[in-house]
């Protein structure tokens, strides 16, 4: 059985609408008029296209891009319920000019033309996303089996809603008055993860749909939904060499004007180096269960007149349980450890400026000496245990109405995301029996100035670039493995405990019109309206305990061992390396997650008896922390749809007004008040778009048009909010951040030489003013890499009372410090941005009388290049940087040190990128495989929780990258089928630089192979 959609003659579609709620809209829409089939207009021609397979999907999107006035790209579904891949966001990495980012191995994030200021919709409808971003909902949090094709708009036209710099996504569901029989569709499946060891993890999707001819009209109905388990898990490894520069044994190094003593560096070379400041290998795992559910309904009283109810439900639970095994203190014993192998780091040029070449180590081992430092290097083991619970809804509710010269629809939508971030992530501080504490009295009794970690050896080794390193097991010094796993060994050091909600709504009402000219070049007067409210609201409800440095204030782990477990021992299964840290404990992520309430009354009774002044939770709402801002938008537009011999087109303009209330917490002396800032702006977008058809089989276009991208919320609030991770920026909104100001030019040429075929370049010119830039106003460190704790923060950054010491940037026990600053701001210069896209389709179904079984073979590929110019907004070199590169340059004294600035510019923007799909379809078997690549692009994306302070100032690069996936099917029957889908089966890795691609190899992403395999049967 086969199911068809039926694709209706564009001149009688409905723009799809977005509307908030408002009665008015609701009454006009029952009391529109209807016509007799007398009085109807003439009937248009339908072109019906059977949605079965690879081929027929390709067919019915070219088709739909062909006859568009506007530029978009389509991807219809092979099948019910199946679109290209699992995931939405590697769907749309298919499409020219888009590129895609991923955490832990799952599309996430989507650049379309090097932009992440995207629009997505669904069914036409603006959605909203569980964070306070502009963006829309998260592709994760849909399900690709319930979308029936996917939509990208490139060049907008006047009834399209602003807000994008790249494009606009709108994910289309199936309509029920277009089944051409009754729908039932069931899809069982398993994914199973190369990293993961929960095992298979299941999905099941169903869809259900008819229409009935009855005496009052026609009535159609589908239900589809999907329940979807994941798990992803990629391993990131880190190693900072940012502050660890070993001056040469005759630099004459002066800080704050005095000179440091030789002696205090007793490894110094005849050489500059870098030596290991930070050991940090991360597991990051996130586990998803995700239910849809898509249903419509639709009636159509006569063949002039329809309404529509939409209604969107999704609930996200994505899980997170990664862990950290941290070698921090490394820095302490810099000048104590001298590497045994170093290699040459050239760190490029920034801004025309040649930045030089350092020596750095890559092999050796960090010995403790404790006569430097008595209880560093220590190690640690963080559990992140949270979670992003979300609901989300979208209702639609509208109608249609066709006269003989008047095309009226109205709609009203309503769009809400509720978000709650549950969270108890732990930190067990390892006490080394091999080692002795500090601080101890004559008889060898913990004091009150006993640290709460002591020293443990490490090996390093980052040669053929992997970042790999362990512990030292030949060292004096080393534990056993039976000691690493000993909860008396480790004791509490602190624990995250956390609750923010996140809450964002949108109702919307618009009315659109087409009145039809006759006899005149103009066939076509398009008008509408739209006018809507938009709310975020974001509190923040947070509380640390501990952050102990001191024995007397940490409990030992013996005291809660029933809820330690043994950490993830496969870190190595990614690459196969042998040197990495396997053997520690952590708080059971599961029942963390499972029964939080238990771990945290297991953790406090600990405490208490430990300590009979325990330090214990308190959650309660950040009044510092919370902002909510209300959006108010009206818009209207006018469009001229013409058409005049082989040229159509469009031209219109697009106006609106936006009222934005930002209300915030102002903190005083006196305590906290809630204080709201007003403004307003109105734009007028004007846009054009043009196709020209020299000839049947080729296609021209132009499009030319202005928008406009508003900030995100959470950087309009007015709160600021302090995390106690000393090494996390402080981030402070900025109310009178300007929206971005896009212009853009398209120009496009379309070969279909063949059914299902094309050959297509186009190049594409953006202009962006107001970009949105982050600025680095970095806190500097003094001798001992410590950052200031004099609250003037006369040298850079803020004054953060909530930061704690970490042993790393700040001694443990210290509360309040400077910090580095955060700042979304526009930059004063425009930025230019052009590309150009080429793209190719063909198969070999024509040729099947010649080459018989090889006539089912195909391919697509396409390729973009894009580069961007401009911008005034820089970032600086970090205090760690400044160092480094001016001991390149032979200055060792600060006072005479010179900063180095770069341009910021666009971030996750790749120059080059590329998609090539080779597939073949014949006798009920379908295959497809698909190789994607993406150039180096800068980032602030990093492992471990590092910033801008230590990648020395700036984004980093992550590197070159290519992922093949794959995919076969079979028919079985007319019913069923069966396949099996391969993402990232070659375990393509992610390796990132500071400064620039190719210098300092600071991060790496292990990602894990997905493999989902299953059977679908249409009844």
């Amino acid at each position: 059985m086969k199911t068809k959609l039926n694709k209706i003659s564009s001149v009688l579609k409905s723009t799809s609408a977005h509307s908030a709620i408002y009665s008015a809209a609701v009454v006009a829409i029952l009391a529109a008029p209807t016509v007799s089939a007398q009085q109807a207009a003439p009937e248009q021609a339908v072109e019906v296209i059977e949605v079965s397979g690879i081929r027929s999907s390709l067919t019915s999107a070219l088709l739909e891009k062909r006859e568009s006035t506007n530029l978009i790209e389509v991807i219809e579904a092979e099948d019910i319920g199946k679109l290209p891949d699992q995931n939405l966001a590697e769907v749309l990495e298919n499409v020219t000019g888009i590129q895609i980012t991923r955490t832990a191995g799952v599309g996430t994030g989507v650049q379309i033309r090097g932009s992440n200021s995207n629009n997505v919709l669904i069914n036409g409808v603006q959605t909203v996303g569980a964070g306070t971003g502009r963006g829309g909902i998260s592709f994760e949090d849909v399900s690709a089996s319930i979308i029936a094709g996917v939509e990208v708009t490139k060049a907008s036209d006047a009834k399209t809603i602003e807000g994008s710099v790249g494009g606009t996504v709108n994910l289309r569901t199936i309509r029920p008055l277009e089944l051409s029989e009754q729908l039932i569709n069931v899809r069982i499946q398993g994914e199973d993860s190369s990293l993961t060891t929960d095992g298979i993890q299941p999905r099941f999707s169903a869809v259900y749909g008819d229409n009935w001819e009855v005496d009052s009209g026609k009535f159609g109905f589908v239900l589809s939904g999907s329940i979807t388990r994941q798990e992803s898990s990629s391993f990131r490894p880190r190693v900072d060499r940012d502050g660890s520069l070993v001056e040469n044994c005759d630099a004459v190094v002066v800080r704050s004007g005095s000179v440091e003593d030789v002696a205090n560096r007793p490894v110094c070379q005849d050489f500059d180096f870098l030596g290991i400041q930070f050991l940090n290998q991360e597991y990051e795992n996130y586990e998803y269960e995700t239910t849809n559910i898509s249903s419509t309904f639709e009636f159509a009283p006569n063949d002039n007149t329809k309404f529509f109810l939409d209604v969107v439900l999704t609930d996200q639970e994505r899980r997170q349980d990664s862990t950290r095994v941290q070698g921090s203190g490394v820095s302490s014993v810099l000048n104590q450890n001298l590497p045994t192998e170093f290699e040459t780091i050239n760190f490029g040029s920034l801004d025309g400026v040649e930045l030089g070449s350092i020596q750095a180590a890559v092999r050796g081992v960090v010995e403790p000496d404790l006569a430097k430092d008595d209880d560093d290097p220590n190690l640690r083991f963080s559990s992140d245990t949270g979670a992003r619970l979300t609901d989300t809804s979208l209702f639609r509710f509208g109608g249609e109405w066709q006269g003989d010269n008047l095309f009226a629809s109205f709609e009203i939508s309503s769009a809400s995301s509720d978000t709650t971030n549950p969270n108890l992530s732990t930190t067990l501080n390892f006490i080394n029996p091999h080692a002795p504490l500090d601080g101890l009295d004559e008889d060898g009794n913990i004091t009150s100035n006993t640290s709460n970690d002591n020293a443990v050896p490490f090996i390093y080794d980052l040669t053929g670039g992997a970042l790999t390193f362990g512990i030292n097991f030949d060292s004096p010094f080393a534990p056993t493995v039976a000691e690493l796993l000993d909860p008396a060994n480790v004791v509490l050091d602190q624990v995250d405990v956390g609750r923010n909600e996140t809450n964002n709504s949108l109702d919307a009402a618009r009315a659109d019109f087409s009145y039809y000219l006759e006899d005149s070049p103009i066939t076509s007067i398009d008008f509408g309206l739209r006018v809507s409210k938009r709310e975020s609201t974001y509190n923040q409800i947070t509380d640390r305990i501990g952050g102990f440095s001191k024995m007397v204030d940490s409990p030992s782990g013996s005291l809660f061992a029933d809820i330690l477990v043994p950490g993830p021992s496969n870190f190595g299964d990614a690459d196969g390396r042998e040197l990495a840290m396997r053997n520690f404990i952590i708080v059971d992520p599961d029942l963390a997650f499972n029964n939080p309430d238990f771990v945290l009354d297991t953790l406090e009774s600990a405490l208490i008896a430990h300590d009979s002044s325990p330090d214990l939770s308190s959650l309660s709402p950040s009044s510092s922390a919370f902002f909510s801002i209300s959006e108010e938008t009206q818009a209207i537009y006018a469009q001229a749809n013409f058409e005049f011999e082989n040229v159509v087109g469009n031209i219109g303009v697009r106006h609106l007004k936006t009222t934005v209330d930002s209300t915030g917490n102002t903190i005083t002396d006196s305590g906290s008040e809630l204080t709201t800032i007003s403004g307003d702006y109105s734009y007028t977008l004007p846009k054009v778009n043009i196709v020209f058809t020299p000839h049947d089989e080729v296609v021209l276009r132009l499009g030319w048009g202005q928008d406009i991208r508003r900030p995100d919320f959470s950087d309009l609030n007015t709160s600021v909010s302090f995390p106690s991770n000393i090494n996390q920026s402080v981030s402070i909104g900025n109310p009178g951040l300007e929206p971005q100001e896009i212009t853009t030019l398209d120009l496009s040429a379309e070969w279909y030489f063949t059914e299902a075929a094309v050959v297509s370049i186009g190049y594409f010119d953006k202009e962006i003013s107001n970009l949105f830039v982050s600025t680095l106003d970095s806190s500097p460190t003094d001798a001992n890499g410590f950052f200031s704790t004099d609250p003037s923060c006369s040298g850079g950054g803020i004054y953060n009372p909530a930061a704690q010491g970490d042993d790393f940037l700040a001694p443990l026990g210290v509360t309040g410090a400077c910090v580095d600053k955060n700042t979304q701001v526009n930059d004063p210069a425009k930025t230019t941005q052009t590309g150009i896209e080429m793209a190719v389709q063909y198969d070999l179904s024509s040729f099947e009388d010649d080459l018989g079984w090889a006539s089912g073979f195909g391919f697509m590929a396409n390729y973009t290049i894009q580069e961007y110019k401009g911008g005034s907004t820089v970032n600086s070199s970090a205090g760690r940087g400044t160092d480094i590169f001016n001991a390149i340059n032979g200055i060792y004294n600060d006072a005479d040190f010179v900063t180095v600035n770069a341009v910021q510019g666009l971030l996750d923007f790749s120059e080059n990128a590329y998609n090539v799909t080779a597939y073949y379809e014949k006798f009920g078997l379908s295959a497809r495989l698909r190789y994607t690549w993406r150039e180096a692009f800068r980032t602030d994306d990093t492992a471990g929780g590092a910033s801008r302070n230590s990648t020395l100032g700036f984004p980093v690069y992550t590197h070159d990258r290519g992922q093949l996936n794959a995919s076969v099917s079979y028919d079985v029957n007319e019913q069923l089928n069966i396949g099996v889908e391969a993402v990232n089966l070659t375990e393509s890795d992610i390796t990132q630089s500071c400064v620039n691609e190719d210098a300092m190899l600071c991060f790496q992403g292990l990602a894990d192979r997905r493999i989902t395999f299953g059977a679908s049967y249409r009844f």
